[in-house]
């Protein structure tokens, strides 16, 4: 059976929208978890526009499941990581610029400084997912890298906009997904997933986890987050 992460960066992202305390993001970990998430998923960002070294701390303290911290191979971010000690951080490509994570980490052409974050990472007991693209060529860089899990980036499948695009980013990942499986990595999956596109990855088993944030909290401004992540864990495993 496949998991459920809920990234809960968005409720942040509404709170700091007014600079106020709510919705508190700690709250939303402690619902979502409620209604069947299996673990909370957020990204400390180098320039906190969204969570906040405060939310990290308390989750980590609150969250009964598994806490994934996604974030940069910076020493700043590594630091925080051993302070904290989240049960899993996935390292993430990261731009000042962008809206959201816009593809997968770079392993290939950046293996020996990923490689040490990896180590160093490791060294302090905590299990490290790389954030790749379905590429075979970054797939491998990430078990050389000594990585335990490969979180499959799913953007460029999300946002496909005709079947020929979607069956073409589809077989990437399925293919994708064998290689980790045969290289003994673990394997999650993330990024534009929703109601509707997770029905065909799903099909393709092999994913132990999915990592879902936007189009949870999206839904949860309609019809409550309870809701929302219950809809969600249903569609995973009917």
């Amino acid at each position: 059976m496949a998991k459920l992460g809920v990234n809960i960066d968005h409720v942040a992202t509404i709170r700091q929208a007014r600079g106020g305390v709510e919705p508190d993001p700690v709250a939303a970990a402690a619902i979502a978890e409620l209604a069947g998430a299996d673990g909370i998923t957020i990204h400390l960002r180098e320039d906190r526009r969204h969570i906040q070294d405060r939310d990290l701390n308390l989750l980590r303290q609150t969250v009964k499941t598994k806490l994934n911290l996604e974030m940069a191979a910076t020493d700043e971010m590594i630091n925080i990581a051993l302070k904290v000690k989240p049960d899993m951080c996935t390292l993430v490509p990261e731009k000042r610029q962008e809206l959201t994570t816009e593809g997968g980490l770079e392993v290939r052409a950046n293996l020996a400084s990923v490689k040490q974050a990896v180590e160093r990472l490791q060294d302090g007991g905590l299990i490290v997912s790389l954030f790749v693209d379905p590429d075979p060529d970054q797939v491998k860089a990430a078990d050389k890298a000594g990585a335990d899990y490969i979180e499959i980036h799913t953007g460029a499948y999300a946002e496909a906009r005709d079947w020929k695009s979607e069956d073409e980013e589809l077989e990437k990942i399925e293919n994708s997904i064998r290689l980790a499986a045969k290289l003994g990595l673990g394997i999650n999956a993330g990024h534009g997933l929703n109601y509707t596109n997770i029905k065909r990855i799903e099909a393709i088993g092999g994913i132990e986890e999915y990592n879902i944030g936007h189009s949870i909290i999206s839904r949860a401004v309609l019809v409550g987050l309870d809701r929302a992540v219950r809809d969600m864990v249903e569609l995973i495993n009917p």
